[in-house]
């Protein structure tokens, strides 16, 4: 329930605090006294859309805050999934607003996105006004409140699954059908390039290996003449192997008279090995050279045909033209199953649309068995209103497909004269008369739905007399299990309330101000009397704004 609501800055107010109390409280004000402005903060703290002109004029930001008991009311999981500390005597919400534009929420001072702001809110407050009488024409309100009543919420939820796997399903399908159109345009084409890629034999590392052997075949008589070379001068009598020979030989034969002489003689001989094996390797390698034009030439022809392969996919080496061409093998692979892929999703399809079938068949029999509670709740809450001749339907009736809230089309249909045929509500219910609908389907849901808190902003527009004392009942009868708070400007409601504020303007300044008070019980006579007889309250009004709230 809402405990405590300040408001700094907004619109004609400069700081303004209400305390608020369970049950059914009321607030009365003249025209223009600034009631809206209450209702307008209440909605920025349910995060609805800001607007920096709303904010008191000369001053640079406004700033609405509120506490709420939320206990009872099953809220822990939204605090902890969306990181929040919980505490369920004193939940704030904050808003604030600044001349600049900026907006900014927060939850026990953590700041929130307005979404989730607006999230937390609307499982806190109703706040219904005169516009929302207008949900009544909209079948998707009328739905919603037939599955409240029907408490159907786990049969909607596995209805939701199964629609949401349906339509996947087809999604996929027709997915699969335009990708299977525009590749069978290109399939041929596709064929062609894998084949040539394919009959290329393209080998990882090819283009540096014909690169090296290109290099090779080129210079092959230089190569050739200069290792030869090479191993003559290592290997040729009185060249280095021989010098380096007879200098092992010399140390060796000294090598009893110097210390070093074993060292040296060792390392000159493993210097001799070293240098005779390059010189194998080398004579090895010169005879294996060979001049070849023919080889070359297939070779140039060879990375000739790469090169044209690169320009013609885009590609900068052999490994990114192997990988063009098992992407194409997968792609005509994917569309030589295509007829075996759909069948599949099809069959899969048919399967989903029956699991469907049965869930939506399973919503509409919760629909269908909440419709005659509904029905004798509204009838008779509307014969007590003032309609003895009321009747009212709950029409279900099979929708045309599904639809993401199942396969029913759901409509009120309502009379309040003998002599009409049911109709839509909206098409022939008076303002009046919607407004009393309206109270009765709020009283109906407030309850299912387990909100803490409704406010009802001038919801008895249109009505007066002994209409508004039935009503001001009704709203009494849901403050006994929830808060309720009303705008109104009856006396015959205002006489329900337990708590009582007034909204006045004070226009004495230099700008208009707006205020709120709560009234003693001497104060609320007076008050009550005002609304009855003006502002020359006479004792009659006086008598009779104590008999409505004695009798309330």
């Amino acid at each position: 329930m809402l405990k405590y609501l300040h408001i700094s800055n907004y619109a004609l107010i400069s700081d303004l605090q209400m305390a608020f109390e369970p049950g059914f409280s009321v607030i009365t004000g003249e025209t223009g006294a600034g009631k809206s402005i209450i209702i307008g903060a209440l909605s920025l703290i349910l995060g609805q859309r800001a607007d920096s002109r709303a904010i008191k004029e000369g001053e640079q930001k406004c700033v609405i805050e509120a506490s709420f008991d939320i206990t009872g009311y099953g809220l822990e999981a939204f605090f902890q999934e969306n990181e929040l500390d919980y505490d369920a005597a004193n939940c704030l919400v904050r808003r604030e607003l600044t001349a600049a534009g900026k907006s900014r929420a927060f939850v026990n001072d953590t700041p929130v996105p307005l979404a989730q702001l607006r999230e937390l809110g609307n499982r806190l407050i109703d706040i219904h006004s005169q516009h929302e009488n207008l949900l009544l024409s909209n079948e998707g309100y009328q739905l919603n409140v037939v599955d409240t009543i029907a408490q159907n919420a786990s049969a909607l939820s596995a209805y939701r699954d199964k629609y949401e796997a349906w339509r996947a399903a087809r999604h996929e399908l027709q997915q699969l059908r335009e990708l299977a159109e525009r590749q069978a345009a290109d399939v041929e084409y596709m064929r062609f390039q894998h084949r040539q890629l394919e009959d290329a034999g393209l080998r990882e590392g090819e283009q540096e290996e014909l690169e090296q052997e290109q290099e090779t075949l080129a210079h092959a008589e230089e190569i050739k003449s200069e290792l030869q070379q090479a191993v003559r001068l290592l290997s040729d009598e009185g060249m280095a192997l021989s010098m380096l020979r007879e200098a092992g030989q010399a140390v060796s034969r000294v090598g009893g008279y110097v210390a070093e002489g074993g060292e040296w003689a060792e390392r000159l001989r493993s210097a001799y090995i070293d240098l005779k094996d390059v010189a194998d390797d080398l004579q090895s390698r010169g005879e294996r050279i060979e001049v070849d034009p023919q080889r070359l030439e297939w070779v140039e022809g060879r990375l000739s045909e790469l090169y044209t392969l690169y320009k013609r996919y885009k590609a900068a080496t052999v490994d990114e033209l192997i990988a063009r061409r098992d992407e194409l093998a997968a792609k005509l692979q994917r569309i030589d199953s295509f007829d075996d892929e759909l069948a599949a999703l099809e069959r899969r399809i048919a399967s989903a649309e029956s699991e469907l079938a049965d869930a939506a068949a399973r919503l509409t029999e919760s629909r269908q068995a909440a419709t005659a509670p509904i029905e004798q709740y509204l009838v008779e809450q509307l014969s007590r209103l003032g309609m003895p001749n009321i009747r009212f339907q709950v029409d279900v009736q099979p929708a045309t497909g599904y639809t993401p809230t199942g396969r029913d089309d759901v409509q009120f249909l309502f009379s309040a004269n003998k002599n009409k045929s049911l109709q839509p509500v909206v098409q022939i219910a008076s303002g009046g008369e919607i407004a009393r609908v309206m109270l009765a389907v709020k009283s109906l849901v407030a309850h299912r739905a387990g909100l803490p808190t409704i406010v009802f902003d001038e919801i008895d527009t249109g009505v007066s007399g002994e209409i508004a004392h039935r009503m001001g009942e009704i709203m009494a009868a849901m403050s006994e299990d929830m808060q309720v708070i009303t705008i109104t400007h009856l006396p015959q409601i205002a006489a329900r309330g337990k708590q009582h504020y007034k909204v006045y303007k004070d226009e004495s300044g230099e700008q208009a101000q707006t205020f709120i008070r709560r009234l003693s019980a001497a104060d609320r006579v007076v008050e009550l009397a005002k609304m009855l007889s003006g502002e020359q309250v006479t004792e009659a009004a006086l008598a009779q704004a104590e008999a409505l709230i004695n009798n309330g």
